[in-house]
């Protein structure tokens, strides 16, 4: 059963979509999915077609959070691209207009696999998966901003000392208690910074299997979707945030690969991973992931901060996701802390 969308008044969106849409027909109905907890997000059906509504959460918001508008801004600009990305309506800036900021995209159906195990596939389905999502990941980094007309989209300097400076505000901001593996986490990364960087690319900001809608009966990459934390800095943070997943304990919650055997499953191990990855995007070779994969883990315990925050506040899309995904702070914190102390292989040959 669908969740209902009882949070949206579907006359005013009805009128938004006509007013917007030449020859849009309704009445509309609305059914919200059981994604985005930062950015509510709505499946609208009509006789005009299906589509898809992201809007703002309502209540105060933290600076910089919930962008929407970059989100269409994006994905608008990719348009053109051979990035498999759904095609963008229209963006409304007025809150009045719905109650919040808001975009609408197409509805593009397929498959969205949120145990990145992929047990519903088999091993040469799963092989298949994963080499898609590596090769759209690198066409995506190669991708020039500028010709995209996304030389703004980013400020200028260190990407991940910017970042760091950005979601050390913002857990700050949003925090409810003392969590000393996420402070611990925090020190670590203040002193580890990376040094200089190459031109900055297109990043996603939150690369993951479950950001991706494959097709229905194949196993091809149909849609790239969430992007509303890209921005233009240092491609290897896609690759951090994957890596992070991967990392992460099996279960419904940390959707992770933990210590399973990948290679009985057809599943990459992350070595082999990042080094088909950079041959794809021309590097020599990759340096050390660690910062980025350790970065990744702060920022989601941040988001997840500022969701269990929502949650008391009382502007939650899905309060009692919202608090489950709370307490899981501290697991990632401590599973960053593991990653970094952990002896590893190099990620390429030298």
């Amino acid at each position: 059963m669908k969740p209902s969308a009882t949070d949206l008044d579907l006359n005013r969106v009805e009128q938004a979509f006509r007013k917007r849409i030449p020859g849009f027909r309704g009445p509309i109905d609305a059914s919200k999915t059981p994604q985005g907890q930062s950015n509510p997000t709505y499946i609208i059906s009509s006789p005009s077609g299906n589509f898809v509504l992201r809007r703002k959460p309502d209540g105060v918001l933290l600076p910089s959070a919930h962008a929407v508008e970059r989100e269409y801004r994006v994905m608008t600009a990719l348009s053109d691209t051979e990035l498999p990305v759904p095609r963008t309506n229209f963006l409304c800036e007025d809150p009045d207009e719905i109650g919040t900021v808001f975009f609408v995209m197409e509805h593009v159906p397929g498959r969205v696999f949120l145990d990145p195990r992929l047990t519903e596939l088999t091993c040469q389905e799963r092989e298949v998966v994963y080499d898609e999502m590596n090769l759209r990941l690198a066409q995506l980094h190669c991708l020039d901003p500028e010709t995209l007309g996304l030389r703004d989209y980013g400020k200028a300097g260190n990407y991940f000392a910017r970042q760091f400076s950005r979601w050390s505000r913002q857990y700050d901001a949003s925090a409810t208690e003392q969590i000393a593996k996420m402070e611990e986490l925090q020190y670590w990364l203040k002193n580890n910074l990376p040094g200089e960087e190459g031109p900055p690319r297109l990043v996603h900001g939150d690369w993951r299997i479950d950001n991706l809608i494959y097709e229905p009966l194949a196993p091809r990459l149909a849609a790239i979707v969430d992007w509303e934390l890209s921005t233009l800095g240092n491609p290897l943070a896609d690759l951090g945030t994957q890596l992070m997943q991967w990392a992460m304990p099996v279960g419904d919650d940390t959707r992770g690969l933990g210590s399973i055997d990948r290679k009985s499953l057809g599943i990459p191990d992350d070595a082999a991973y990042v080094e088909r990855y950079a041959q794809r995007a021309g590097m020599s070779e990759v340096p050390d992931l660690t910062f980025a994969v350790a970065f990744s883990f702060f920022r989601m315990g941040a988001i997840m901060q500022g969701i269990k925050k929502r949650v008391l506040d009382g502007n939650a899309s899905n309060p009692e996701r919202g608090l489950k995904i709370g307490n899981l702070i501290p697991l990632f914190a401590q599973n960053a802390l593991e990653f970094i102390n952990r002896e590893k292989e190099p990620f390429t040959k030298k």
